[in-house]
């Protein structure tokens, strides 16, 4: 019997950020895709529309929200991360020293930061053409571009450090505007940024969680 379960879209960046953590700290098959210790169940989340079955475990109706076998639900992704990472024994994906630990932190926060901004964004284009907000999307847009820009003035950085959590959530955040704003050709301008996220998207953990647009 799996003893935790996870609240789940595969349409979700957060949830897949999740999953490949689940991954890299050894918590699910990455041949087959599947969890070893993890059952996950399809949940539909949506802005305008809360989930009250999901509510009863996070009362925010967000994905994703593990809950564990004691019945204790833990979210959001940063929580259940660090929580994957301990049960690996720690060190796997948050190191231990502090100087590199704060890089991989920051390295986070950036990363969950774009996919806010991102996310934002794809609600704010979904909406009647007459509704959405240009100046809105506009500055969420440049948020993005400098954030890619100054990923590649780091990317020699990123390749060269021992992969944690920041590089899973900045390989992912750059795989959603592949998702969902292909337009945009953040690879134009940055090679060595291209160079690291194909080496990152190549690692089986990240190749057994794509994202499907699926309903």
């Amino acid at each position: 019997m799996k003893d935790m379960l996870l609240h789940w879209s595969p349409r979700s960046p957060f949830v897949r950020k999740v999953m490949i953590a689940a991954h890299e700290c050894g918590l699910a098959a990455h041949e087959l895709g599947l969890s070893e210790r993890i059952e996950t169940v399809r949940t539909v989340v949506a802005a305008s529309e809360p989930n009250t079955e999901l509510m009863k475990e996070n009362p925010q109706s967000r994905l994703p929200t593990l809950r564990l076998a004691g019945g204790t639900a833990i979210y959001d992704s940063v929580v259940i991360c660090e929580y994957f990472d301990m049960l690996a024994g720690g060190g796997k994906l948050l190191p231990q020293a502090f100087s590199e630990r704060l890089v991989a932190l920051r390295r986070q926060s950036l990363g969950d930061g774009m996919l806010d901004t991102l996310l934002i964004w794809r609600g704010e284009v979904t909406r009647p053409p007459a509704q959405q907000s240009i100046k809105h999307m506009q500055a969420w847009r440049l948020k993005t571009n400098v954030s890619v820009d100054a990923l590649e003035e780091e990317a020699d950085a990123l390749g060269a450090s021992q992969f944690s959590i920041g590089h899973v959530a900045l390989g992912v955040a750059l795989g959603y505007i592949d998702f969902r704003f292909p337009e945009l050709k953040w690879r134009e301008g940055h090679p060595k940024l291209a160079a690291w996220h194909a080496a990152f998207e190549a690692r089986p953990s990240a190749k057994a969680n794509t994202p499907v647009d699926e309903p």
